[in-house]
């Protein structure tokens, strides 16, 4: 292998790492919706290279959790009221969608991923809010996963990217603790292995327009 090759895998891996832990920083909310986000400062911080900074927020701006600004460098995506209902219509509707084909599609081995993803979920419950997050994205994918459509997916699981700075922002409000969402996801899960379409559906549902209702004390 020559060393343009290595240079060119060691770049990519940089741009990864890079792209992975700002996108983790934005959508946990450890870095606010409106930010700057300035390639030099980001060089330090992530000990890298601008090139690698560059691609990753290129990358994010096609995820549409960063917006480039013209001449003037990057900002995390601003979150807005309208917006939050674009993203729920879009994902209740894909979703529902997703989960009918889903569930029509079952199997034993899915069955068996669905349980093991919800108990990994509640496992990491009590543990760092980033484990966590990645359990609870497995669980809400595993649902979804015998769909039999690729493309659905992704934009399922793009959607519960954009999704999630929201449900961090419903978490800031006063009576957000008030909330059983561990009950929530065990009802969910019952009902699917069910296979209990109706049910499943309506619980889901549900569950994301809850976050709305604890957003109403932000954006008013």
């Amino acid at each position: 292998m020559d060393k343009s090759t290595n240079w060119q895998k060691s770049s990519q891996s940089s741009t990864q790492r890079a792209y992975l832990t700002l996108r983790s920083e934005i959508i946990t909310g450890r870095i606010p919706p409106g930010a700057r986000l300035k390639v030099e400062t980001l060089k330090e911080s992530l000990e890298t290279g601008a090139s690698p900074v560059r691609e990753a927020l290129s990358l994010l701006t096609s995820d549409q959790l960063v917006e480039r600004l013209d001449q003037r460098g990057f900002r995390v995506a601003e979150t807005s009221k309208t917006q939050f209902g674009e993203i729920l219509d879009l994902r209740c509707n894909l979703e529902e969608l997703a989960l009918r084909q889903s569930l029509q599609n079952n199997s034993k081995e899915w069955e068996e991923a669905l349980v093991l993803a919800h108990h990994h979920m509640s496992r990491a419950s009590s543990s760092a809010s980033e484990q966590f997050e990645a359990r609870h994205k497995d669980f809400h994918m595993a649902l979804l996963a015998e769909c039999n459509s690729p493309i659905l997916l992704r934009f399922c699981g793009q959607l519960y990217d954009l999704n999630v700075r929201y449900r961090n922002l419903a978490g800031k409000s006063e009576t957000y603790s008030s909330r059983n969402v561990e009950k929530e996801h065990g009802a969910i899960l019952d009902a699917a292995v069910e296979r209990n379409f109706e049910k499943t559906a309506s619980l889901l549902m549900d569950h994301y327009r809850q976050t709305g209702a604890f957003l109403v004390d932000l954006f008013g």
